[in-house]
């Protein structure tokens, strides 16, 4: 089954390409009358937009998501819902040399050998200008879980190796890299700065921490919340590791140190980051996830061409130095899909019985 949809009850089903007529995203299971206007998602398509931080690329696209289907008078019918972003600042020609040839760390190669024929402009289906659907998407999973009352805060944690020394939560909106450090946002920009006129690109790591969470989402074994939550994050293009709450470091921890306390007023701690067996606890869900370095760059680099042949790339045209900042409201999109799935999935079984 072709991989293109994610999702049990909510199920998020996305299409297009980076450079062509547009991309959007299909969602089936939302309930009905739900609100939902276009206007619902200007805030979130920003936060993703290109050109908005240091690190983008200088492409412009508006983002503006057309709703096709699934919405009457304002109101979800409960039927699929199409989403239509359409494609407006598209400049191929520098992505002809990969008719021949394969970028070194993209997707060319493994699309090549898995399709044989596929578009290479812009990444294609493998760019990430394909996460704006899911950003979108992710807009309308919100919507059935605000009746809840969770938050859902997430900043940068490294660039390039320059990592935070404190966390002021009110200062990740006033940095270009959503980071809650102002010291080390400087040195960040600095880096950025420096690497572009280099020609080359950084990774990092991105928190996202998800509170008032109801206690009892996730199910047994294979749907556990946790394993969802690493395979929604995961399939994000940049995501190469995920962890959840005290992730390999409980790897160096004893049973009593890693074991989190249960009090009358609830745990006395979160290694466990909000979730145990598979299932939230009702603490704070904590997700970190190492973002790897763009792999477009101007540097001169070594590849082969499609019959197997050595050459040279060295890429031209617009480029992110980094993921982040964009790729934080897509790992919170994809975050938000997972928990309204399970939210559905529990109120299903908890129909006509009375909760714990």
């Amino acid at each position: 089954m072709p991989g293109n949809s994610f999702g049990t009850l909510f199920r998020v089903t996305t299409f297009g390409e980076s450079h062509g007529y547009g991309i959007g995203a299909v969602i089936d299971g939302c309930p009905p009358r739900i609100s939902l206007q276009p206007e619902d998602f200007y805030a979130a398509m920003a936060a993703r937009r290109p050109g908005e931080s240091p690190s983008d690329t200088p492409r412009r696209e508006k983002d503006t998501v057309k709703i096709l289907s699934g919405v009457f008078k304002g109101l979800t019918t409960g039927t699929p819902i199409t989403l239509l972003i359409l494609n407006r600042d598209v400049n191929s020609r520098p992505y002809e040399i990969l008719s021949t040839l394969f970028r070194p760390g993209h997707g060319d190669y493994t699309y090549f050998k898995k399709y044989g024929h596929f578009d290479y402009t812009g990444g294609g289906r493998a760019s990430a200008r394909e996460t704006a659907a899911r950003v979108a998407a992710g807009v309308v999973a919100d919507k059935i879980l605000y009746p809840l009352g969770i938050e859902f805060t997430a900043f940068t944690v490294e660039l390039g190796g320059i990592r935070i020394k404190k966390i002021d939560l009110d200062y990740i909106n006033k940095s270009p890299l959503l980071c809650p450090d102002p010291d080390a946002s400087e040195e960040m920009i600095d880096l950025i700065s420096k690497v572009r006129q280099e020609g080359d690109s950084l990774g990092g790591i991105v928190e996202a921490r998800i509170s008032g969470c109801p206690p009892g989402l996730g199910e047994p074994v294979f749907d556990k919340l946790e394993a969802d939550l690493a395979k929604a994050v995961m399939s994000i293009g940049a995501v190469k590791g995920v962890e959840i709450g005290e992730g390999f470091g409980a790897a160096r921890l004893r049973g009593s140190e890693n074991n989190d306390s249960i009090t009358p007023d609830g745990f006395a701690s979160n290694h466990a980051g909000g979730i145990l067996a598979g299932i939230s606890n009702g603490e704070t869900i904590v997700i970190r996830a190492a973002v790897k370095p763009i792999p477009t760059i101007r540097l001169e680099q070594d590849t082969i061409n499609r019959e197997g042949q050595p050459t040279k790339l060295k890429m031209q045209g617009r480029y992110d130095i980094s993921a982040i900042p964009r790729i934080i409201p897509v790992i919170t999109a994809m975050i938000k899909i997972v928990l309204a799935d399970h939210y559905l999935r529990q109120r299903a079984i908890m129909t006509g019985t009375k909760p714990a």
